[in-house]
């Protein structure tokens, strides 16, 4: 008799880059769109607009990599640490370790017999991997990258960017702000519901909740500008 396997797909192996990647695009789509409303609003012609977009497109760009690589860098730095802490340990206390697996998997649902045999088959066959994933809950699928997160948020945030700025030079003047807002609010949405689609999220929860906080933005900038604007 033959077995039937199915096949799964999971998305936990994408945490890493999506992260950074939906973070990215917002960032550069919500806080590019907001620097050209709110200069917009205050009376600016176009190419003041345009240049403060393209300078915000730049600076953010930048600004992204770098927080990511310094956030992400730092969590590998402690991963790294516990790391070798435990090779340490596994090294002077094996009986100790091991018995610390055991009761983990004791705590898991294991009775304490069963839970003994895991532990050494595991820890015979890869100690430091199976202390890594089990006690430290760290493994392949999500250790940080840092310069994987850092090149994936300034592209992405370079894209996200790139839409207010392109709109604002195509935009008839007088209308920048509103077509600007109105054309964010839609790229917002479709990047809220893709990012939660990859991530095996609701969509319409994904696109309300992202699109939600895009135009509270806009509005607090467009405020800003009318508040402090050149033009009567």
């Amino acid at each position: 008799m033959r077995r039937s396997f199915h096949a799964e797909t999971h998305r936990v192996h994408r945490i890493g880059w999506l992260r950074a990647a939906v973070l990215g695009a917002n960032d550069g789509l919500v806080s590019t769109a907001s620097l050209v409303v709110g200069v917009a609003a205050a009376g600016s012609g176009r190419p003041e607009i345009l240049i403060a977009g393209l300078a915000g497109l730049v600076a953010g760009a930048m600004s992204m990599a770098a927080g990511e690589y310094v956030s992400v860098s730092s969590q590998t730095d402690a991963e790294q640490a516990d790391l070798a802490r435990e090779t340490k340990e596994l090294a002077e206390t094996p009986e100790a370790e091991l018995d610390e697996l055991t009761q983990i998997y004791v705590a898991r649902g294991l009775d304490q017999g069963l839970a003994r045999q895991v532990a050494v088959q595991l820890t015979e066959k890869d100690a430091l991997g199976t202390h890594a994933r089990d006690e430290l809950g760290i493994s392949e699928t999500v250790t940080a990258r840092p310069i994987q997160a850092a090149l994936v948020s300034a592209v992405t945030f370079a894209v996200g960017a790139v839409i207010p700025v392109v709109i604002a030079l195509l935009a008839p003047a007088t209308l920048i702000s509103a077509v600007v807002a109105v054309t964010t609010l839609i790229a917002l949405s479709v990047l809220g519901g893709l990012g939660a689609s990859a991530g095996g999220a609701g969509v319409v929860k994904g696109a309300i909740r992202v699109t939600f906080w895009g135009a509270l933005a806009m509005a607090a900038t467009a405020g800003v500008g009318l508040m402090f604007g050149v033009a009567a």
